[in-house]
């Protein structure tokens, strides 16, 4: 007996421990990836680069290919074509760069006038006084220090190393280790390209063939994304370089080329990399140039290609972004940064971009296209509402402003308000929501519902100006009855917008009020419509239903069952068999149910503006 209660008291305990295994093996297997990438990145780094490069010179040699060329001849002459590039731009920059150091001391008479311009124009400005307060305190430590007495220092004699050769293993070590990794790109690269068919099949093979759907669509879609994007981004960021080269040149700035490559590469940094490409030449051109004319024209030849960049040519070349949202952009820049340092930093975009389809194709990864991802991840109904819920008093009219301009207005109220409503009835009934939150939730619902009404017909707008209403048409009388409670009430308000208030006559019973609906269908009505909101009220409404329909025969009845969860079939039957004429799962369907009915009507049913009841109506309407 001990021992089973010695059990029972251990299983919550060890549930609890089961339930914390899944998030610490998450945890622990993420750190593990990524020591392995941190320390493996002599390894990790070419196999990376040569991922990226294969997606860049794919399409290059399938289109060599498509024009007979055959697959061997095509990857050589890529890749010799694109390494030649490279070696030749790196040998370019490497001249320039030793020139430019040469030249530097050339420059000291101009950066000495500049300081002095600086200095003339700050003289007497708060930065003076700063300059000035730094002084005194530097003076007060260096005379502290010579108050205190000498302490004698501690020779220490070492021995001289008899080799003069012995930096050589220290700066032997990495360039070997850089030259390896570049050799195993390359190597990497050319059998990538010519086997990339095997590849894929073999990836295919590993994931299985359960998933060979999900494994397609990840492999074509991370192929056209990122070589679209390389390809967009080479091509704008050599533009560009060539630009800035030319430009300079024109100026008169030395080195012209070297900082033409450099704004180009750099451009590769998405956000600062176009910023830090003309730090340097700008810090050039005010050593080297007298005067300030030539320094400004080359800050402003660097805006204006940034301008036609961005505003040009990207969004004509790109046809869309990577897929990655701007935040998670600058976050996997500084994480890959971090991780691989500078060449971290040039494949950070499109490392991410394979992240981002990766988590779009598999479940278990499906956070990472959560966080990363450019797409919405939450619809524009839980934002409304989750905003409502937060009792913000300015944002979820904005959310509807914006969902109108962008859609007709008749959509807002199946797309974004009705919605909001079944989260509000759902944590209501779950006892989530307190009774400040329902009332704002209800008071604000009621505010952003009566500041929305769709434009009227053209027939209907003249009638209204000129005082009368439509020819040939009288209004019908529509009676709206909440099923249960406000929400449902609010629901009807919503579709008393979107009826012709020319053509029709609309009274909303107050559901506090319930029991006038019987007083008021006995004035015949011309349609009585029920309103249910979900979660609940289906039995609600079937029960008014039967309680209407044994009382008064001969009226219509229409149910909005608006954005019903269960099996519509069965509600509708379920209605339908408690007598009601009509079942709506939407608003706009509702409403063509209103329009379809009232044109069967006789005209008893139909009243003119001077009728009975008419004055109530229009106090009810507005």
């Amino acid at each position: 007996m001990v021992g089973r209660y010695d059990r029972m008291d251990l299983t919550p305990s060890l549930r609890s421990i089961a339930g914390m295994l899944p998030p610490l093996i998450f945890l622990a297997s993420f750190v593990f990836a990524i020591a392995i990438l941190y320390f493996g990145q002599t390894v990790f780094i070419p196999i990376a680069f040569s991922l990226l490069l294969t997606f860049v010179l794919s399409p290059i040699v399938d289109a060599l290919e498509r024009w007979r060329i055959g697959r061997v001849p095509a990857v050589a002459a890529v890749v010799i074509l694109a390494f030649s590039v490279i070696l030749a731009a790196g040998w370019l920059v490497s001249a320039q760069l030793t020139r430019l150091i040469g030249e530097l001391p050339q420059y000291e008479r101009n950066i000495r006038q500049k300081i002095i311009d600086l200095r003339q124009m700050v003289k007497g400005g708060a930065l003076e006084r700063v300059q000035q307060s730094v002084d005194e305190i530097k003076q007060e430590i260096a005379e502290d220090e010579k108050s205190t007495e000498e302490k004698p220092r501690e020779v220490v004699v070492r021995a001289e190393r008899s080799s003069t050769f012995w930096p050589v293993p220290l700066i032997a070590g990495p360039v070997v280790e850089r030259l390896a990794g570049a050799a195993l790109a390359v190597v990497l690269v050319v059998f990538m390209l010519i086997g990339r068919d095997d590849l894929r099949n073999r990836l295919i093979r590993l994931i299985g063939y359960s998933h060979i759907t999900i494994t397609t669509k990840a492999l074509e879609d991370a192929g056209k994304r990122i070589s679209r994007y390389l390809l967009a981004q080479s091509l704008i960021n050599s533009l560009f370089g060539l630009a800035v080269g030319v430009g300079l040149s024109f100026i008169g700035l030395p080195h012209a080329p070297l900082w033409g490559f450099l704004a180009g590469i750099l451009r590769f940094i998405p956000y600062v990399g176009p910023w830090l490409g003309a730090l340097m030449p700008c810090a050039l051109a005010l050593a080297a140039f007298e005067g300030w004319l030539w320094p400004l024209a080359v800050i402003a030849l660097f805006i204006v290609l940034e301008l036609i960049g961005n505003m040009i040519l990207e969004p004509l070349l790109y046809g869309g972004s990577a897929g990655i949202s701007q935040v998670a952009l600058i976050v996997s820049v500084a994480f890959w940064t971090w991780l691989w340092g500078p060449l971290g930093l040039l494949m950070a975009t499109p490392l991410t971009v394979c992240l981002v389809v990766l988590g779009k194709y598999v479940p278990q990864l499906h956070y990472i296209t959560v966080l990363m991802s450019d797409e919405p991840v939450v619809e524009k109904h839980v934002v409304l509402y989750q905003r409502l819920l937060a009792m913000d008093q300015e944002e979820p009219a904005q959310i509807v402003a914006d969902f109108v301009k962008a859609h007709a207005v008749e959509r807002v109220y199946d797309d974004l308000l009705i919605p909001a409503l079944n989260f509000a009835r759902l944590d209501r009934a779950r006892d989530d929501l307190t009774d400040e939150q329902e009332r704002f939730i209800w008071e604000q619902t009621r505010a952003i519902v009566e500041g929305l009404r769709p434009p009227a017909d053209s027939a209907a707008r003249a009638a209204e100006h000129s005082g009368g209403k439509p020819e040939g048409r009288a209004r019908v009388r529509v009676l709206g009855c909440p099923a249960r409670d406000e929400a449902d009430e609010l629901a009807l308000l919503m579709f008393q917008q979107l009826l012709d208030r020319h053509r029709y006559e609309m009274e909303i019973v107050s559901a506090e009020l319930a029991s006038e609906v019987v007083a008021e269908v006995a004035q015949k009505p011309g349609i009585v419509f029920i309103a249910a909101v979900q979660p609940g009220g289906l039995a609600h409404a079937r029960y008014l239903c039967k309680r209407l329909r044994g009382q008064f025969a001969d009226i219509r009845i229409i149910v909005g069952l608006w954005h019903f969860k269960g099996d519509g079939a069965s509600a509708r039957e379920s209605l339908t068999g408690a007598g009601a004429d009509q079942v709506g799962m939407a608003l706009l369907e509702s409403r063509d149910q209103v329009n379809n009915l009232a044109q069967l009507l006789p005209n008893d049913y139909s009243r003119s503006d001077d009728g009975p009841g008419s004055e109530r109506a229009k106090a009810l309407s507005h």
